[in-house]
């Protein structure tokens, strides 16, 4: 079968090449492949920046965000043929720490994990891939292709998760506004989630028009494109900061109303450097009880939150999150970013 596969640490060595069935030892249920997201992590690895290979191998199989058709399961599984399924992408450290023990492997402390398509476990993007019952979760069929939406949606779902948790640290916490920095996908998702529990929501990017401000517009929210400090008398009780750019990071977190909660779900290049008033911020920080968390991947039930999310979803709407299908023979052009993009997805049905 085809598959995309890359020497993790050597740039520019990733193709599609002919590599054997996925064994039954790697999961009972046999899905086929529909459609594989491609993200900033895929990039990173591709340019020998990150990953790491099986431990008897040198190439990995790419793709962590998946959506696929169930082609066999055993009795018992819960699954039957012609569901579909999105494999997650965790897998608990074998020596569990107490939060692998508990299910809750994304919060692992021992860095023990392993992760399908990042990290020594081969990921998704080959024709057919074999998953463990436990680690496959159903779609609503209504979806289709649009479920490899639901694992950028699962980090949503968690950040989310964790954000009301530390709300819920006052009975009286009712947040009623929401700034999310940054519209691409991750951006974007963080939105709808906001916008389907009912707050205010407000996104900036740096983009003046295109797809990006139309999608914020159709949830109901309201598009910025400029400074956090442009907008006079915006205090939002959450932010979901998903840039991971340093600048946007202070000004969101400064610009909280009193016991307001800023997750930070991007990630930096770590190539910027600016001065931070550390003094001033942790003044403001402890005089309104504010909270700065950071939150990445997700376990099981953030996957189950998720899948409902995009099922409550319009769907046109989330369509249009992906910007360009791509066969998986032109795999290079879905890593080249284009202005429009928002979502870049390898469609295997091409």
């Amino acid at each position: 079968m085809r598959a995309l596969t890359v020497e993790p640490g050597r740039a520019n060595s990733a193709r599609v090449e002919d590599v054997p069935e996925p064994r039954r030892e790697d999961g009972a249920v046999l899905v086929r492949t529909l459609s594989v997201g491609i993200c900033g992590t895929d990039a990173d690895i591709v340019a020998g920046e990150y990953g790491w290979a099986p431990p008897d191998r040198r190439r990995l199989i790419l793709g962590h965000e998946s959506i696929g058709q169930v082609e066999e399961a055993p009795a018992g599984s819960g699954f039957v043929a012609g569901d579909l399924v999105v494999g997650i992408v965790r897998r608990p450290d074998p020596v569990p720490c107490r939060y692998c023990g508990a299910g809750e492997w994304d919060m692992c402390s021992n860095g023990g994990y392993t992760e399908r398509g990042i990290k020594q476990l081969d990921g998704y993007c080959s024709e057919y891939f074999r998953i463990e019952p436990e680690f496959a979760v159903r779609v609503d069929p209504a979806l289709g292709h649009l479920g490899v939406l639901l694992e950028p949606a699962s980090v949503l779902a968690k950040a989310w998760d964790h954000a009301e948790r530390i709300g819920s640290r006052s009975s009286a916490w009712k947040p009623c506004t929401l700034l999310v920095t940054g519209a691409g996908p991750v951006g974007l998702l963080a939105a709808l989630i906001g916008a389907q529990r009912g707050l205010d929501v407000h996104v900036f990017d740096r983009v003046i028009d295109g797809p990006k401000p139309r999608l914020v517009r159709d949830l109901g929210a309201t598009y910025h494109a400029g400074e956090l400090s442009d907008a006079d008398g915006l205090a939002p009780d959450i932010v979901m900061e998903c840039t991971g750019a340093a600048p946007v990071i202070v000004d969101a977190i400064s610009w909280t109303a009193p016991s307001g909660i800023t997750c930070l779900a991007g990630i930096s290049s770590g190539q910027h450097r600016i001065g931070v008033d550390i003094d001033s911020l942790n003044r403001t920080m402890v005089l309104e009880n504010d909270v700065v968390f950071g939150s990445v991947n997700a376990n099981r039930s953030h996957y189950e939150s998720a899948a409902s999310i995009l099922a409550r979803a319009d769907h046109e709407w989330l369509s249009r999150l992906i910007s360009r299908r791509v066969a998986l023979t032109q795999w290079e052009d879905a890593l080249d970013r284009r202005p429009d993009d928002v979502k870049v997805v390898l469609d295997f049905t091409l």
